[in-house]
């Protein structure tokens, strides 16, 4: 059986779907964009101000299910441009020291429009 994982401090789905589901050991987080949680709006900025947000949404969700960055072994990265590539990968290695298994493609178009969105699958102690 799997557990709904959820917290106020990362923003509240926008969607039919949960922020993160945890099924034993592991936790798969839904996608985050750079929504700050306190008023719901999109933090406005280049690249690295938004994959910041993000990645204190994802460390928020995290922390919820009790883990860290450190437990991540799978991520996600979707961005508005490849331009932005090394930018993004600056403020990521920031945050993934563990170096966890990557995909990262551009995509068209991201929910309200951000230049980022980074997903993870976490194992956490139980």
């Amino acid at each position: 059986m799997f557990q709904v994982i959820s917290t106020d401090k990362a923003p509240a789905a926008i969607g039919p779907y949960s922020q993160a589901l945890q099924y034993g050991n592991f936790v798969f987080a839904s996608g985050q964009i750079p929504i700050n949680p306190e008023n719901g709006q999109v933090v406005e900025g280049d690249i690295k101000i938004q994959a910041v947000q993000v990645m204190k949404n994802v460390s928020a969700i995290l922390e919820a299910a009790g883990g860290s960055f450190e437990n991540v072994i799978k991520t996600t990265c979707f961005l508005k441009s490849m331009d932005d590539f090394a930018a993004f990968n600056e403020v990521y290695a920031q945050y993934f020291v563990n170096k966890p298994a990557r995909s990262c493609v551009a995509a068209a178009k991201l929910p309200k429009d951000v230049l980022c969105e980074v997903e993870v699958i976490a194992v956490v102690e139980k």
